[in-house]
């Protein structure tokens, strides 16, 4: 397994500076961003340290050259709009550049993808069924088609008003996993597992690693905390940004020993990429990066 970090808690810095920092702070992965370019939908979104769109043999050549001049590997590439939008022309725009990032992986030779199923957020499981499969089951043959594995994070994406009831990604707990993949066998779709919205949901964080396991395609770690003082108040009904905060490994409520522990014992051996929406270290770039020194350090000693 390697450890890494998701570039876009960097989003001002080139790849090329990406790279560097990532080998300074001995980290031996990245997971890099292909948002179109252009102004970001909300926080974290809108990175773009590989431009898909325009991606040649000899502009991946170049990637290749850094990464290989800094000793750091591609994790992944990463791009998490919503493909099941309700407004046609959003999920069409994401379902069209989400080809291009597949494209773009199997050029650079990557071969993973992450990303979000979507979701309707105003309709039921039931009823973004259809959909789904209409709009899934070709992107997951294009993928096939490339050498290219499909990580679908598990964030509900149901964080504020605007995303409420249902949340903007489908794909959230092991009985709507087991469905996706019920209904799409192909190895090219699998996880792009997140314990902390597991965590957030109330649900077992260590389970799904082990019935999951052939389906794991990449990892993210990532804490959180529940504020229980907020959550007494308010209610689990509430947006959940009202009584849950973000925090990097090692300052939440994981047990990250067991969770390494657990992963060890699957069939696993890819990326585990730290994943930063912590602000208590700060919102600009030197505390960005201390909270991925910070959360290096706590996970570095599971990696030997």
């Amino acid at each position: 397994m390697k450890l890494g970090f998701v570039s876009a808690i960097l989003p001002e810095l080139p790849l090329a500076e990406v790279l560097a920092f990532a080998a300074r702070e001995h980290f031996h992965a990245v997971e890099l961003m292909c948002w179109p370019s252009g102004k970001a939908e909300r926080r974290f979104a809108g990175v773009t340290h590989i431009d898909v769109a325009n991606l040649s043999t000899t502009s991946a050549s170049a990637v290749h050259e850094l990464c290989n001049a800094h000793g750091v590997a591609i994790s992944g590439l990463g791009y998490y709009p919503n493909p099941l939008d309700p407004d046609p022309a959003v999920s069409g725009t994401a379902v069209e550049h989400l080809r291009r990032v597949i494209d773009a992986a199997a050029l650079l030779g990557v071969g993973v993808v992450n990303t979000f199923v979507g979701r309707d957020w105003t309709r039921g499981v039931d009823d973004n069924w259809p959909r789904f499969l209409a709009t899934w089951r070709p992107l997951v043959r294009h993928a096939e088609e490339r050498g290219v594995r499909v990580g679908i994070e598990n964030c509900p994406m149901l964080f504020t008003q605007d995303e409420w009831p249902g949340g903007k990604n489908l794909a959230t707990s092991p009985a709507i996993w087991r469905r996706m993949f019920s209904d799409i066998p192909s190895e090219a779709f699998g996880l792009n597992y997140d314990p902390s919205h597991m965590v957030l949901q109330q649900m077992d964080p260590f389970q799904p690693l082990r019935e999951f396991q052939s389906r794991l395609v990449h990892v993210h770690a990532k804490d959180v905390r529940i504020q229980r003082h907020r959550l007494d108040d308010v209610g689990v009904f509430a947006h959940p940004l009202q009584w849950h905060q973000p925090r990097i490994p090692g300052h939440g409520e994981l047990d990250w020993g067991r969770f390494m522990g657990t992963l060890r014992e699957t069939s696993y051996r890819g990326p585990v990429c730290i994943e930063v929406e912590d602000d208590t270290f700060g919102r600009d770039l030197a505390g960005r990066q201390s909270a991925l020194r910070v959360a290096g350090q706590v996970l570095r000693p599971f990696f030997g």
